[in-house]
């Protein structure tokens, strides 16, 4: 059983291993004598990362095992949480010598002495030869013992069984449509034993002999001992389940829960391997089992456990790179500022010297002297300002090169962050092939899974909420979909049935199409079924055509199916599926042809991260619509607006749909009035339409989101924010809950003409908002622009302070916490200074502990308050109580 295949990089690992070799005898002689010196530490840590490094690359696990154990032990020494010996040195230096052999030896020289003898190394040093169970009482459950095992090498074992159960689940379902096919086996074995000898380093017993029996059963169907068939398929892939939930469970709790499943999956699995017929077993209830522990090594650093918590995205190497070169070169580039700002001094400083010397030249102009004596002077001052001119054309020259050279920067690393977000389509697709082939087989039924497009890159939040609605729409292609193996037989079609997953770009959009082979969708069943449920009458339902027929198959609680099962039936789906795909931005329809299938067409965006939308002023200020989530922009003519009672409406395409004002919604002033036409967004979902009348629409434009602040709560009818390119901010609208409140409106009758002017106040209340948040400042601003302050914004405690100087207002509301100028310094100022101490303050902070509160009302503020007072009406109420109404 080799462990290696040849690799053209063998002679370059064999090089970097000899001189690593060198650099750990060194350093392990140093520690011998000098257990804490830094620099032998230091030294052997990157010794032995690079090992494993090299090791990996040429698929050599135990050498990369055994270079985790040693650096897992230094990294503790280091930490100061354990203390090197002499006699632990040399017990290191005997496991370095098992990888000597391997600086020398050829690919096809490696064998199973050499990696016994270095995995034997890793397990001494592991501590596996120290750890015994205690003896079990009689007719007591055997106790668990799980081995000491530092938490770093337990998290490179999760991830090592993550990729190589995922390899068993995908080369087992390939094995089972080529059984005999040699090339399919062969890295079946290879994955189990990689797995036997990363379970053996971690005293998985358990996991060892299960993983040696699987590898045992590819190892005999590779020598045609033994033919797999579907059965034996089913008793291979529970297994690889039993193994992969090592990648999530505790350790201990999967020994303890697992132990009498494992021991009778390797017992069937061992039979297997010796040609005995043998049958998928179900899942063996645990006893309870009380676990030995032996105590950790070392203790993982404190915070390391809330750490593990936080999310992990996987980003590629050459990423990564490419991230580091822009990030260095926007260094680079800002770094030139500073130059070119002390340029722009001397420049100043030249000016200052033409204007003095233009002044004595005037002088001398005013007293009379004779024209000989003024050449002089004017000559050095000509001198002087052809020097400003030269300097100053230079310093533009260098100005423009630099701001072309720092937005294609800019661009560059921008759109380098978004690919970091992008993971390709296979990513989230490991699992579905499985689903397919289970799903089939529990239903008498075969089938397979083609996919295509698996390369394709899709934003990683995209990915993960995917896996939802594309499970239930394999499962229905499976249970709904495909027909039984007979009824395919009689209108001869093959006894298996092909779903296919096909996924592109297309129209700056990812589209994924799910589709079968199948019998299609019988139209008249669900006119019927239309029909006995009374959502519609017979005779509407007859006039419907196809189209309008399928979109009732996403209503919720509708099915088609006769009777209800495991899989079907209950009406619950493609509702969820459509709902999931909405809330990011997506949508599905079905298209069906009788006898050859039906297919699911979903559209969603590419990544999250970045929308095209639609931006339109209301109340003279910028709003962004997703352009996915906009059915039309319409420019309505005013004699085309009909109103009935107090509902205002205009026919589109035959239908009448209701008219809003986006003011209104949003609790902004009235905009001015269009002359003739008005311009309206057209907004639906599965209620109907509805049409927003905005002030004026200002184009197209690609947003990078950023989230409102969670301190904010739930903003209504908002979703986010972003900058356009003036460096504006920009409010982006959440299309669902507006139309919900439009709904509201056009059912309470409160609406508000589209004809009515605003007359508005002659003097508006000003007030200034002072904070370091922009999302802060900008919801802030908005609230009060509603309620009809005029509202001027400052970015730190100094800009207000500069502001409330230079202008006057009714009111201050400020932050705490602020770089520059705090808050509590920022009010002491204004009430130390005779003009201003009488302008209200109001502190708005996150701070919501009694001695914050008792602070900021100390340093003369009227009121204090959180943040979460945005959403009710205390804020608005403290303001109204200061100073009154707009």
């Amino acid at each position: 059983m080799t462990d290696i295949e040849p690799d053209p990089m063998l002679e370059l690992f064999r090089s970097e291993l000899t001189q690593q070799l060198a650099v750990l005898r060194e350093a392990y002689a140093v520690l011998a004598d000098a257990p804490t010196n830094a620099k032998a530490l230091a030294e052997a840590g990157q010794a032995l990362h690079t090992i494993r490094g090299a090791s990996r690359i040429c698929h050599l696990d135990a050498p990369a095992r055994l270079a985790i154990v040693l650096d897992a032990e230094l990294a503790a020494a280091r930490a100061g949480t354990t203390s090197l010996t002499a006699q632990r040195c040399n017990d290191s230096l005997a496991a370095v010598a098992t990888l000597e052999p391997l600086a020398a030896l050829q690919a096809e020289e490696w064998n199973d002495e050499i990696h016994q003898a270095i995995v034997a190394a890793s397990q001494s040093l592991a501590g596996e030869s120290e750890v015994t169970a205690v003896a079990p009482a009689e007719e007591s459950p055997t106790p668990i013992c799980v081995v000491a095992v530092d938490h770093s090498l337990v998290e490179l074992f999760r991830e090592e069984v993550r990729s190589h159960a995922a390899g068993l689940n995908g080369g087992l379902l390939q094995l089972e449509r080529e059984p005999t096919n040699p090339q399919r086996i062969e890295p079946l074995m290879r994955a189990a034993h990689s797995l036997k000898g990363a379970a053996r380093i971690v005293g998985l017993d358990p996991a060892v002999k299960l993983a040696h029996e699987m590898e045992d059963a590819f190892v005999a169907a590779q020598a045609g001992r033994i033919r797999l068939t579907s059965t034996d398929i089913d008793l291979l892939l529970q297994g690889a389940d039993v193994l992969a939930a090592l990648a999530d469970e505790d350790l201990s709790e999967w020994q303890r829960k697992r132990l009498a499943e494992v021991t009778q999956l390797s017992g069937a699995i061992s039979g297997l391997a010796r040609g005995e017929s043998v049958a998928a077993l179900p899942p063996t209830p645990v006893p309870v089992v009380e676990p030995v522990i032996v105590e950790p090594v070392a203790e993982a650093p404190a915070g390391s456990i809330a750490e593990s918590a936080e999310a992990v995205v996987r980003v590629t190497a050459q990423s990564l790179n490419r991230l580091m070169s822009l990030a260095g070169e926007s260094l680079v580039q800002a770094r030139w500022l500073q130059p070119f700002t002390s340029s722009l001094l001397r420049l100043k400083k030249h000016q200052d010297t033409l204007t003095v010397q233009l002044d004595q030249l005037a002088q001398r102009v005013a007293t009379g002297p004779a024209s000989d004596l003024l050449e002089s002077p004017l000559a050095d001052a000509r001198q002087q300002l052809n020097r400003c001119r030269q300097i100053l054309g230079e310093r533009i020259g260098e100005f423009e090169n630099h701001a072309g050279a720092a937005e294609d920067l800019n661009s560059r690393l921008y759109r380098e962050v978004i690919v970091s977000r992008m993971r390709p389509f296979s990513d989230g697709a490991g699992g579905f092939p499985r689903l397919v082939r289970d799903t089939a087989r529990r239903l008498g039924k075969q089938a397979r899974l083609d996919i295509h497009g698996l390369a394709t890159e899709v934003d990683r939040d995209i990915l993960d909420k995917l896996e939802a609605p594309l499970t239930h729409l394999l499962r229905n292609a499976v249970d709904h979909g495909l027909e039984s193996t007979e009824r395919r037989a009689a209108t001869g079609k093959p006894a298996e049935g092909v779903i296919r997953i096909n996924v592109r770009h297309r129209a700056g959009m990812l589209a994924i199409d799910v589709g079968d082979d199948g019998g299609g969708i019988d139209i008249e069943v669900i006119r019927r079924k239309i029909a006995d449920r009374k959502l519609a009458t017979a005779d509407m339902a007859a006039r419907m055509n196809e189209a309008e027929l399928l979109e009732f198959l996403f209503l919720p609680g509708f099915s088609t199916a006769a009777a209800v099962t495991e899989t079907s039936g209950r009406g619950v789906g493609l509702d969820v599926v459509q709902d999931t795909l909405r809330k990011i931005g997506g949508s599905v329809n079905v298209t069906t042809r009788p006898g050859a299938g039906t297919t699911f067409h979903l559209s969603l965006p590419i990544t999250l991260s970045v929308v095209r939308a639609v931006l339109v002023e209301i109340a003279g200020e910028p709003y962004a619509f997703p352009h996915n989530r906009i059915n039309r922009l319409l420019r309505v003519a005013r004699s085309d607006v009909h109103s009935i009672e107090h509902r205002q409406f205009v026919s589109v395409d035959g239908q009448h749909v209701g008219l809003v004002l986006a003011s209104q919604l949003l609790d902004l002033p009235a905009g001015r009035a269009a002359e003739d036409h008005l311009p309206v967004v057209l907004l639906s979902d599965a209620s109907g339409q509805y049409g927003l009348i905005v002030d004026t629409f200002r184009g197209e434009q690609d947003l990078v989101v950023r989230p409102l602040d969670p301190r904010l709560g739930k903003v209504p009818n908002l979703s986010a924010a972003a900058i356009l390119d003036d460096g504006s901010p920009v409010l982006i609208a959440d299309v669902e809950d507006m139309i919900r409140s439009m709904d509201q409106f056009i059912q309470s009758g409160t609406l508000q003409r589209c004809d009515q002017r605003s007359t508005g106040p002659a003097a508006k209340k000003r007030i200034l908002v002072v904070d370091d948040s922009i999302t802060v400042r900008e919801v802030q601003r908005q609230i009060l622009r509603t309620h009809g302050y005029e509202v001027e914004v400052a970015v730190d405690g100094q800009d207000g302070w500069n502001k409330v100087r230079a202008s006057s207002f009714d009111l201050v509301v400020s932050d705490i916490d602020m770089p520059r100028m705090g808050g509590l310094e920022f009010v002491r100022r204004i009430r130390e200074d005779g003009q201003l101490k009488q302008v209200p303050v109001i502190i708005v902070s996150y701070k919501d502990r009694p001695e914050d509160k008792i602070r900021g009302l100390e340093v003369g503020a009227n009121a204090y308050l959180t943040k979460s007072s945005f959403h009710d009406h205390t804020f608005l109420e403290a303001v109204t109580s200061l100073v009154g109404k707009a």
